[in-house]
């Protein structure tokens, strides 16, 4: 019999000092909701680490291997009531290996943005397999967005529906500075993404470069983040003459001190599920540029917290700017008060926490 005083919860997320974002801040306050209602909690992860909350949370560590197939190995038949997999392959073997050994009930959050284009036949095909043969091993799917539940049902299948659930992603808004009041006269831009392809960030360095140059001279453009692209970004600047332009600020660990002294975010990026970065950006009242793609409309609306266009496209994007710089377009309305609302991270534990008998 399942004991419902503990549960697993996998995650193939890297433990790093240096990046400590919404996810974070949610493991440890989900495992103190836990705590303080007698439920104890075997967190699995790649890697160990002592930063922040993790001191107080019972750690496992893969050293870097398959998360899934260290569970497997040797935890597997524990006694749990629930297992819960962040970050992890949603249809996979993984899961019928699983029910084989344990009556927990299993819950798989995805959080996995899709291509722009959608997959390739193939993949779609070996998708829809996947979901005939292994989804009746998963109890629920838990997407972050509307949009996410919708690419569930359309990769896996329709049959899905009844046991598929939104629960958005949360911040803390209390330890997000706010900005109290916006420059309109000379507005500040930053963006905080990894830098990968995926992000768009090469299309917001083109849209610049777009610009007259009596544009171009009152926009500066800080760059919070790191990753695979940096390099070739770095590069895109410099050939266009842009280095004046764009500030490469590396990763920090403090954005929710940061954000609060700029104008505005801007996030051109191509794939998204539902942005953490999007919801902390606004909840520092600071409003975000950003694509329609992914679950960025289900927290940006157009013209009143932020601006909407289409990925990829360069032309409008220098428009946005221009018409930010000049004044032209003014995003005036309190972008914090919506989000302590509707994307709480106290609110986000308190979903995921129901789900628990």
């Amino acid at each position: 019999m399942a004991n419902f005083n503990k549960i697993a919860v996998l995650c193939n997320y890297e433990l790093l000092p240096e990046r400590v974002g919404g996810m974070d801040h949610f493991y440890w306050l989900f495992d103190k909701k836990c705590k303080d209602n007698g439920i104890e909690v075997d967190w699995f992860f790649p890697n160990l680490s002592a930063h922040g909350g993790y001191s107080d949370l019972n750690l496992h560590s893969s050293n870097y291997g398959n998360v899934e197939q260290y569970f497997l190995n040797n935890y597997s038949s524990n006694d749990y009531s629930h297992i819960f997999t962040h970050f992890i392959e949603l249809c996979t073997p993984f899961y019928k290996k699983i029910k084989k050994v344990n009556q927990a009930k299993i819950i798989t959050i995805d959080h996995n943005p899709r291509p722009l284009s959608g997959y390739p036949l193939k993949k779609r095909l070996e998708k829809k397999a996947k979901g005939l043969l292994y989804s009746k091993y998963i109890d629920l799917f838990v997407g972050v967005s509307d949009y996410t539940v919708n690419e569930i049902l359309k990769d896996f299948g329709s049959s899905l529906k009844r046991k598929s659930i939104t629960i958005y992603n949360g911040v803390i808004t209390d330890t997000i500075k706010e900005r109290k009041q916006r420059n309109f006269d000379a507005p500040t831009f930053l963006v905080a993404s990894h830098l990968r392809k995926s992000k768009g960030i090469q299309d917001l360095i083109s849209a610049v470069g777009l610009l007259s140059n009596e544009m171009q001279r009152k926009i500066v453009i800080d760059v919070y983040g790191d990753g695979p692209y940096r390099t070739k970004l770095e590069n895109q600047v410099a050939t266009l003459g842009l280095t004046s332009n764009f500030v490469f600020k590396g990763s920090v660990a403090n954005l929710n001190e940061i954000y609060c002294n700029y104008d505005y975010m801007l996030q051109p990026t191509y794939m998204e599920c539902f942005s953490l970065s999007i919801l902390e950006s606004l909840a520092a009242n600071v409003p975000v540029i950003t694509t329609n793609v992914g679950g960025n409309e289900e927290a940006v609306s157009h013209g009143e917290n932020g601006i909407i266009f289409k990925p990829k496209d360069v032309t409008k994007l220098a428009a946005v700017l221009e018409a930010l710089i000049s004044q032209e377009i003014k995003i005036e309305q309190n972008t914090r008060t919506a989000i302590a609302a509707r994307f709480s991270i106290e609110t986000m534990v308190e979903n995921y926490f129901k789900l628990l008998p």
